[in-house]
């Protein structure tokens, strides 16, 4: 199957703004006839003195003519840029949303592969970059083609020795343009692939400065900083340094069209076969080819770069999506099974080999196990992260296919070690847990959480800013917050993810009673490091390399497999040793 060409592509994204875009490339094509009036005016007129006439009438209604041309090549071609530029922007809002939109429904591992910087670049600046194709080039590249077009047919129909030699330039000067464009779209993906660096060390420097300074890594980690802002900098001066040369040949060669017309038309006017009429006509009508089509030189690069910005605006409208049905599903309860579940990321090496568990409703379940052997996976499978392939994972019955992600994502709430707190009040935070709770739930919700109290005792209480990330909180203020959130939400199913891993011996003992709270009476599924948190979990599966190596209730686990023994020798050794 043939590959679609990027401006067709483009073309495709704009649908909904095409009569206004055609619109506009009509309107600049008219502005550009009415722009060819002055160079007739100016023929008609050279012609008349020439012939001796004196007429004043004459000359003022040439005059008016070349004006109202004038006029109204200005006033369409202000219409067009105002129609396209409307449409434009309409349609790249239309992107964006449809980039936001479609982000939620793609799996998270897809996403996570995309660092924030090209993420960033690619909503922000290649949509941005459109703009250009879409606002300038499609009317006005469109009608500086077409204005050389109708001269030309004119000098045609006028002599068509004069016609043809009005083009001798144009293939000289666009046999120089071609060695810039023969790898432009190359060069071009190549500066978009260091931009990505740049921004992503970028991103990278100022999210992890405090890092950085705790470490008194400043130098290392800005050189790297610097070295990715330098290689950007010097890829686009070595690129542009190799198209000046032949860039600037090329728009000195296009304009002389009169190197070719002025000899030749002064021998044919000699011998008689080319009238003055024809020949004047000719020389002014040529001055009017090149200036339109240095014009089009100038969307040049914007063709090539529109490849790229579409591949990468199609690298998230076109990718991957879970499926799910739209209809919501009836759940007899918040039980969940595990059937013969097989999984990798990407295509890459298989991280679950065919797990089977059950999960009761109402009751705590335990993953533990090994890091990397797959225990969060299987619980953010659960929770709707991604589709499985092999396997079938169902709640309350019913397939998770067949149940709307949306409705998934109100069954389940997930906490984990990092939960990410967004540059809003405290309030606000919290309250994502269900937008149309109101104040007194929220506030209800941080008591059980237990963090009324250090929120009260800060300067705006629960209106105070908690910076990118919860950059203005500690660690377990964050993860209170966290757990206030999901106990706002009060879904049937709580995933707790390392939840208390790297938490003080302070915040621990209030984490665990605020999780005490949050999961009573609820199915819970439970990932800890710390197997002194599960002892008295209804079910602890033991997950190796993938495979559940064994399941069962802690004591039974003590008794019969070696692994989780080992683990729990290692654990109370850990924490004996924390004592001393």
């Amino acid at each position: 199957m043939q590959k679609k060409s990027p401006m067709l592509r483009l073309w495709e994204m704009g649908e909904m703004e095409h009569n206004r875009l055609i619109r506009a490339v009509l309107s600049a094509v008219f502005g550009v006839i009415c722009g060819m009036l002055p160079y007739f005016a100016a023929a008609r007129m050279i012609i008349a003195l020439l012939s001796g006439n004196t007429q004043t009438d004459f000359y003022l209604r040439w005059c008016f003519l070349a004006l109202a041309g004038y006029i109204l090549r200005a006033v369409f071609y202000a219409l067009a840029l105002s129609m396209s530029h409307n449409a434009t922007f309409s349609i790249l809002k239309s992107i964006r949303e449809r980039i936001l939109e479609k982000l939620p429904k793609m799996p998270l591992g897809s996403i996570m592969d995309i660092s924030s910087g090209h993420m960033k670049q690619i909503i922000v600046d290649q949509v941005e970059s459109m703009e250009r194709p879409l606002a300038h080039l499609l009317p006005e590249m469109t009608s500086n083609i077409m204005g050389p077009v109708f001269i030309l047919i004119y000098l045609l129909a006028l002599d068509w020795r004069m016609a043809l030699l009005s083009l001798v330039s144009i293939p000289l000067g666009m046999v120089f343009m071609g060695i810039v464009m023969k790898d432009y779209g190359e060069k071009y993906e190549g500066a978009v692939e260091t931009s990505q660096a740049m921004n992503a060390a970028v991103v990278e420097y100022v999210g992890g400065i405090e890092v950085i300074k705790a470490f008194n890594q400043g130098k290392n980690s800005y050189a790297k900083y610097r070295g990715s802002i330098l290689a950007n900098a010097s890829y686009y001066y070595h690129w542009m340094k190799s198209c000046q040369l032949p860039m600037s040949i090329a728009r000195a060669i296009l304009p002389t069209t009169l190197i070719t017309i002025l000899p030749a038309g002064w021998a044919w006017y000699v011998t008689g076969s080319l009238s003055v009429e024809t020949f004047l006509t000719a020389i002014i009508l040529s001055l009017g080819v090149a200036g339109p089509l240095i014009a089009v030189m100038n969307f040049i690069d914007d063709l090539a770069k529109v490849g790229t910005i579409v591949d990468s605006v199609n690298f998230i409208l076109n990718g991957e999506e879970q499926v799910h049905t739209d209809q919501p599903a009836v759940l007899s309860d918040s039980g969940i099974k595990v059937e013969h579940v097989s999984f990798s990321y990407h295509k890459g090496e298989e991280i679950l080999h065919d797990v089977s568990l059950e999960i009761p409703s109402g009751r705590m379940t335990a993953f533990v196990g090994p890091s990397g052997s797959g225990k969060s996976t299987i619980a953010k499978l659960i929770g709707g992260f991604w589709d499985v392939k092999e396997g079938r994972i169902s709640i309350g019955g019913a397939d998770m296919k067949e149940i709307p992600l949306s409705q998934i994502y109100d069954q389940t709430a997930f906490v984990s070690q990092d939960n990410y707190l967004f540059d809003e009040t405290i309030r606000d935070n919290i309250r994502m847990g269900r937008p149309g709770a109101s104040d007194r739930e929220v506030e209800q919700a941080a008591k059980a959480a237990g963090c009324d109290g250090f929120i009260r005792a800060l300067e705006n209480g629960y209106d105070t800013r908690v910076g990118e990330g919860g950059a203005h909180l500690s660690g377990g203020e964050r993860q209170r917050i966290s757990i206030a959130r999901a106990m706002l939400k009060d879904a049937p199913i709580v995933i707790l993810d390392e939840a208390t891993a790297y938490i003080d011996p302070e915040n621990e003992a209030v984490i665990q009673r605020a999780v005490a709270r949050l999961v009573k009476g609820k199915t819970v599924i439970v990932i800890a490091h710390r197997l002194s948190t599960i002892t008295d979990a209804d079910q602890i599966h033991v997950i190796n390399g993938g495979r559940i190596e064994a399941s069962g209730t802690h004591e039974y686990l003590l008794k019969n497999s070696p692994l989780y023994e080992a683990m729990w020798q290692a654990h109370i050794g850990a924490k004996d040793g924390e004592t001393v």
